[in-house]
């Protein structure tokens, strides 16, 4: 748990504030300091920083205020709820709301000039400091069900009931203050509650005698004396009390990590939408592909089997036919497919007339099927392929009408 610096702006204008270094559990890690606001900047290290306001300086109320309002629209009743209560215009209060019980209609609410909240931050920023959080000292005051609980720390007195906000009061009217907190119509000697004082050895001498002046009001008094003062106190409930936080509306911080995620928002939206359409971009493409592909291997296929019949395995079938056709080819071989068409188109050049019917390649051998105007010129074919190196059988012939009808197988051979 991270660790807080708990910083305590002084009541009187000019003094210096004091501060306290605690653990995420509220427990001290220091005694309480005292000094200027720079001395407190260097000590504030990698905690989180907590600024304790004067009470004096702030109203704590519990207005009731209509259940389901919340939000911006609850910041805007609360000024109005109030405005009776307080002798200043709203326009120049700050006014903060904290968290309501679920089973109350009471919304705590802390007013504070916007002057003093101004004139904090100012002192605050001159020095380095940013708070995490800011709330009123006396809030931190302990709560407990059942008893008064009194803080009487110099010349003012801070008192809580078991259920409400803490007032703060001249400790001259320390009678008045505890009378405060008997119940309403409470006409008996004791109260019902106890007492619980908050104080320091100076301020006990000073006091004593009112408080034992009260004491039968009470089912009996505890007093606790604070050796270093109330901040040690304030530490404790950090972690488990609710205070409320003056740092709302105007006066939010805009330097925590949260005004950063804001800040960035945006963007980080804009950046994750363009990896979306990224991503969804490539995976249509991945699609297309896919599907392309497929098509390409089914033509691939029914190509194959129609120049290869009989093959059953289409594996590797671009491969297997290039080889079947290269085979059919010869290759770089003259004897081949190529070679016997040249010798056939330079000896049907030489024989004007004829007409090549049919043509078939097979095993090294051509078989034409020619029409000619006469077994002449048939004769004159055979003889120029021979005279080119080939083989050439005149295998058949016939008239045909005016004309002369002839088949003749050429091979790769010695001329006749």
């Amino acid at each position: 748990m991270a660790e807080w610096l708990l910083l305590r702006l002084a009541r009187t204008p000019g003094q210096d504030p004091t501060w306290i270094m605690t653990d995420g559990r509220g427990a001290a890690l220091s005694s309480p300091e005292s000094g200027s606001f720079e001395l407190a900047a260097s000590r504030v290290g990698g905690r989180r920083l907590c600024v304790l306001a004067p009470g004096t300086d702030v109203l704590l109320a519990n207005p009731e205020l209509p259940g389901k309002s919340a939000g911006a629209k609850l910041q805007q009743i609360v000024p109005f709820a109030l405005e009776e209560q307080l002798a200043e215009d709203i326009d120049s209060l700050h006014f903060a709301v904290g968290k309501r019980a679920v089973d109350s209609l009471a919304t705590p609410v802390a007013v504070v000039a916007r002057s003093l909240m101004e004139g904090w931050l100012a002192q605050l920023a001159a020095a380095g400091l940013k708070p995490d959080t800011m709330y009123t000292d006396s809030d931190l005051l302990p709560e407990n069900p059942g008893q008064v609980v009194a803080l009487l720390e110099d010349d003012i007195i801070v008192v809580r009931p078991p259920a409400g906000a803490p007032i703060t009061m001249p400790a001259d009217a320390l009678g008045e203050a505890l009378e405060l907190m008997r119940p309403q119509g409470e006409l008996t000697a004791q109260s019902g509650r106890g007492l619980i004082l908050y104080t320091g050895a100076p301020e006990w001498q000073r006091h004593s005698q009112q408080v034992e002046a009260v004491r039968d009001r009470f089912d009996g008094v505890k007093v606790q004396l604070l050796t270093n003062g109330p901040l040690g106190l304030f530490a404790q409930q950090l972690p488990q009390t609710t205070p409320i936080d003056l740092l709302q509306g105007s006066y939010a911080q805009q330097n925590s990590r949260a005004a950063g995620w804001r800040a960035w928002r945006v963007a980080a939206i804009l950046l994750a939408a363009l990896i979306g359409l990224h991503v969804a971009g490539k995976a249509a493409q991945l699609t297309i592909l896919k599907r392309t592909e497929h098509k390409v291997d089914a033509s691939i296929e029914q190509a194959f089997r129609a120049a290869m019949p009989g093959e059953q395995n289409a594996i590797d079938a671009r491969r297997r036919m290039e080889k079947r056709l290269i085979s059919a080819q010869g290759g770089s071989d003259s004897a081949g497919l190529l070679a016997a068409l040249e010798a056939l188109v330079e000896s049907r050049n030489a024989a004007p007339g004829a007409t090549i019917q049919a043509l078939s390649f097979r095993d090294g051998a051509m078989d034409l099927k020619i029409a000619a105007p006469s077994a002449d010129v048939l004769d004159r074919i055979a003889q120029s392929l021979r005279e080119r190196g080939w083989q050439a059988d005149l295998t058949s012939g016939s008239a045909v009408g005016s004309g002369y009808e002839g088949r003749i197988q050429i091979r790769r051979g010695a001329a006749s």
